[in-house]
C-alpha cells in the first residue's frame, strides 16, 4: 500500500487547499522544485505531462521524492487518455489530472485507488465527473471560464461539490481571496507561483517563501468549515 492512499491525497488536498504544479525536463531542476514546493509546506504537488520522454523524468523524480520529500503527494497532471495515466501511475503518481473529463481514466484510476482531477467547464461535466467518483474537481480555464463567480454560481445550486480552479488564479492575497470566498475548495497554481524568473535564477528559497505565502492567504481567507 503506496503512503499516500486515495483518501490520505484528497484529505491532503482538502486541507491545504493548494496544489502547485510544474514541469522541466531537467530532473534536478525538479528535485530543486519539489524540495521548495515541500519546504514551503505544500504536501500534494503536480508534474505537468509535457515534452519528450516526461514520464522519465518523472520516474526519477517520483522514486527521489519517495526518500527525500515523502510528506509530499506527487501526481501527474494534462493525463487525456488512459493509457497515459497507467503509465504515471505504475511509475508512482499518487493522483492524476486531465484538462478535460474521461471516463475510460476514471475507471483507470478507480481500479488503482488513485484520485482522478478531471478539468470542467460545465455543470453537466462537473456533475458527470462526480458520478465517476471524483471528488475534487478540477475547473479549466477557471479564469476563462468566468473566474470566482463561476464557482460561487456553481456552487449555488450545487453546494456539495469540491472544485479546484486551475488557470487564472494569481499568487497574491486578493486572488487567493476572491477564489476561497468564492467556495474553491483548493487551488491550482503553475507559472504563476513557480515562477519563470525564479527557476531560471535558482532562486528556490524565494519559491517556498512564496508557496508559504500562499499558504498562508488560503487559510486566513477559507470561510469557517
Amino acid at each position: 500500500m503506496p503512503r499516500h492512499d486515495r483518501l490520505t491525497v484528497w484529505n491532503s488536498m482538502l486541507d491545504t487547499g493548494l496544489v502547485p504544479l510544474f514541469y522541466q525536463g531537467d530532473v534536478d531542476v525538479c528535485r530543486s522544485l519539489l524540495q521548495a514546493c515541500a519546504d514551503g509546506g505544500a504536501t500534494v504537488v503536480e508534474f505537468t505531462n509535457r515534452g519528450d520522454r516526461a514520464w522519465q523524468v518523472f520516474s526519477e523524480l517520483a522514486e527521489w521524492a519517495d526518500a527525500h520529500t515523502p510528506e509530499v503527494a506527487l501526481g501527474v497532471g494534462s493525463i487525456i487518455e488512459p493509457a497515459t495515466a497507467a503509465l504515471y501511475i505504475s511509475s508512482g503518481a499518487r493522483f492524476v489530472v486531465g484538462p478535460t473529463l474521461n471516463a475510460a481514466i476514471a475507471d483507470t484510476c478507480n481500479r488503482r485507488k488513485v484520485p482522478y482531477l478531471p478539468g470542467c467547464g460545465t455543470v453537466t461535466e462537473i456533475s458527470n465527473a462526480e458520478a465517476l467518483g471524483c471528488e475534487v474537481v478540477k475547473i479549466f480555464p477557471a479564469g476563462e471560464l468566468g473566474g470566482p463567480g463561476f464557482i460561487k454560481s456553481i456552487l449555488g445550486p450545487m453546494p456539495w461539490v469540491r472544485l479546484l480552479p486551475t488557470g487564472g488564479v494569481d499568487a497574491t492575497e486578493e486572488s487567493v481571496e476572491k477564489w476561497m470566498l468564492a467556495g474553491a475548495a483548493c487551488l491550482g497554481m503553475g507559472s504563476k507561483l513557480i515562477r519563470r524568473d525564479l527557476v531560471t535564477s535558482g532562486r528556490y528559497g524565494a519559491i517556498a517563501d512564496l508557496v508559504r505565502r500562499v499558504l498562508g492567504w488560503i487559510t486566513s481567507a477559507r470561510p469557517s468549515r
